[in-house]
């Protein structure tokens, strides 16, 4: 066997097995960001009417989209204690573990009292769950991306983390596509009883994501990495002190992509709904038409960046984000079903495809084996608090202080996609790095 396959950690896998990995880190992660935009989902059209109904109007969809924000603040500490972790035990076993939280949790969102039920606790429960969930999907990337990337060749490295990224929007899909039958529900209906189906279902799914991921075997560079003798250095610690580079430019790297799901994942659903001009459910059916086109998308910007780079392609998808940010608002106001799917096409599909796309091997390929898990879920969730965490409030915000105008959500949405382009002119391309040397 020659030095470059005894070098390619997938030579051992086989084609059955990666089968088997792409399929697990695709399946789970769809299922973990199933339960995750069922929450980001139901919070623009219905958290506001049933736990805070005592409060009213935009204010009331502001502590909506709070609770929102309060998961995504949570993810760096999934991203901490789940990398620490991943690093010290391995990948496999922390994703059967925020697989089981993820499911665990958004059955209890499920099961939750309204505020007219239990008054101010109902709220209050509702943002410790949040936060539980947003510590689980902040172990859950790293851990099923790198899975599917260190046990890939390094000519497909990008096709195979992208599964992991993939699997977001598929879970987009089911989440919308069951709350848009739910919402087919007599209003009265849908927020008594109707919204709750979709997080109880997530027992069902759980179970089968379970089955998939427990027949995978560890990576071939981890399992040789722990067989080794090393320092017992805190991972997240030597990242920032040996690496606060690489974890700066994986951050930076990743906001664009995350700016594009907090505005057009989150945030449009709700201000389309508000309109008025088009139905909610018709809004939902755009949203997971929006979902398969973004997997394409990925699919295509992954590709690509196996072959020319990952910093051409983001680059691409971040220019992408600062000329069209007008056009795809302006759309958005128009107030049509057409309208509204070529804006969520060009702002989710396109540029959250060709920024987010080849993100996982980027950031991957910043990292050596002992502290990637930290690294690259740190730095990913890190981006996705800053870049996605706070948009849907931002843009509400800004809409009410531009008297309705989008202009300045606009702006916003440029200045967030500047930090990816400064960050990514300042990274050297890795797509070529044997994962063995990095460090």
């Amino acid at each position: 066997m020659s030095d470059a396959a005894m070098s390619d950690p997938a030579v051992v896998t086989g084609q059955r097995e990666m089968r088997r990995i792409l399929a697990s880190s695709f399946i789970g992660t769809a299922i973990e960001y199933y339960d995750f935009i069922l929450y980001a989902t139901a919070a623009s059209i219905v958290f506001d009417k049933v736990f805070f109904s005592g409060v009213g109007g935009s204010a009331a969809l502001l502590l909506s989209f709070g609770t929102l924000a309060a998961g995504y603040l949570a993810r760096p500490i999934g991203g901490l204690l789940f990398g620490h972790l991943g690093d010290r035990l391995g990948r496999k076993s922390m994703l059967v573990v925020t697989l089981v939280l993820m499911g665990t949790v958004s059955v209890l969102i499920g099961l939750l009292p309204t505020a007219q039920q239990i008054g101010v606790a109902a709220p209050l429960l509702l943002v410790a769950l949040r936060i539980l969930q947003g510590i689980a999907v902040g172990g859950e990337w790293g851990g099923a991306m790198l899975l599917a990337f260190e046990r890939s060749r390094k000519a497909s490295r990008g096709f195979a983390a992208s599964f992991a990224y993939m699997g977001a929007p598929a879970g987009t899909i089911v989440a919308t596509l069951v709350l848009s039958a739910a919402s087919t529900l007599p209003t009265a209906d849908f927020l008594a009883w109707g919204w709750r189906i979709p997080f109880l279902l997530s027992a069902v799914l759980v179970a089968v994501g379970l089955v998939i991921r427990l027949k995978v075997a560890e990576s071939a560079v981890f399992t040789e990495l722990a067989a080794a003798p090393r320092e017992r250095k805190a991972p997240a610690v030597e990242v920032l002190t040996r690496y606060p580079r690489s974890f700066a430019i994986s951050v930076g790297a990743g906001i664009a992509g995350q700016a594009a799901q907090g505005l057009m994942g989150a945030w449009a659903i709700s201000y389309a709904v508000q309109q008025a001009t088009i139905g909610q459910t018709a809004v939902l059916n755009v949203k997971a038409l929006a979902g398969v086109t973004t997997i394409l998308m990925i699919i295509v910007a992954a590709r690509l960046s196996d072959r020319i780079g990952r910093r051409r392609v983001m680059l691409g998808g971040t220019a992408g984000a600062v000329v069209l940010a007008f056009p795809i608002l302006w759309l958005l106001q128009s107030g049509n079903v057409v309208a509204l799917f070529l804006a969520l096409f060009l702002g989710l599909s396109v540029i959250q495809g060709f920024t987010a796309g080849p993100y996982g091997a980027f950031a991957a390929e910043l990292y050596p084996t002992r502290v990637r898990y930290s690294g690259t879920s740190m730095g990913y969730q890190t981006a996705a608090t800053l870049g996605a965490g706070f948009t849907p409030i931002l843009a509400t915000g800004l809409v009410l202080a531009a008297g309705g105008s989008l202009w300045l959500v606009a702006v916003a949405w440029i200045a967030l996609s500047a930090v990816t382009g400064v960050a990514l002119l300042g990274a050297s391309e890795g797509k070529d790095k044997d994962l063995r040397e990095i460090g």
